[in-house]
């Protein structure tokens, strides 16, 4: 059986979840993380080096990265509405992977960390006022991408970048910004999402 190793709190781990339930997959999750089983261990690190969940293990052994992990769950098992196999159709939905963790991560990190997590290290008010800005800049540029599709994120169909892209709404809504733009495209996106299980458990949950 799959192992999933992270805490199910992570938004990381829950992106794994989300994707395995929209799969049909059986697992056996493992608590790992802050709070839980050490991951700066020899053991954990012998699985990911960088020390961070999740982590999956499978015949194959261990594989981290979350959206690497979606996207390997999603072709391992043939899922080809989760990931097309038409190289430009799958690298719309990567393009999508690839900016939520890199462009979205890095603008939500500031505002998050100080409001939300409340890090002694991130309470300057002008690191979260910027923070707040480039987040919610970030997330506009994600409603006109749904306003064109009128869908999801790579066109009609429900993806991977949906679930990666779907948790980071989650935390934007749940996130206490001033000043928060009415994003129409993003909100009816959300409510849409909120129609999957998948979500529902994992997603839009209580948990940022």
């Amino acid at each position: 059986m799959l192992r999933i190793l992270g805490k199910a709190s992570s938004i990381n781990v829950r992106k794994v979840l989300w994707t395995c339930r929209e799969i049909g997959l059986d697992y056996a999750r493992e608590d790992w993380g802050s709070g839980f089983a050490a991951t700066g261990t020899p053991e954990f690190l012998a699985m990911n080096p960088n020390g961070l969940v999740p982590v999956i293990v499978d015949e194959d052994g261990p594989l981290w990265e979350s959206n690497t992990i979606c996207r390997y769950l999603a072709a391992r098992h043939g899922r080809i509405d989760l990931l097309p196999t038409a190289p430009r159709a799958r690298a719309e939905v990567e393009k999508w992977m690839d900016w939520q963790a890199t462009d979205l991560n890095g603008a939500w990190r500031d505002a998050f960390m100080g409001l939300v997590r409340r890090h002694p290290d991130f309470q300057d008010p002008a690191r979260i006022a910027a923070g707040t800005a480039g987040w919610n800049a970030a997330m506009a540029i994600l409603d006109r991408r749904l306003a064109d599709t009128g869908g999801f994120v790579a066109g009609d169909g429900f993806t991977v970048a949906d679930v990666v892209l779907g948790l980071s709404v989650n935390r934007w809504a749940m996130t206490p910004l001033a000043g928060r733009p009415d994003l129409p495209a993003v909100a009816a996106y959300y409510d849409r999402l909120a129609e999957r299980p998948g979500f529902r458990e994992h997603g839009r949950n209580g948990i940022p």
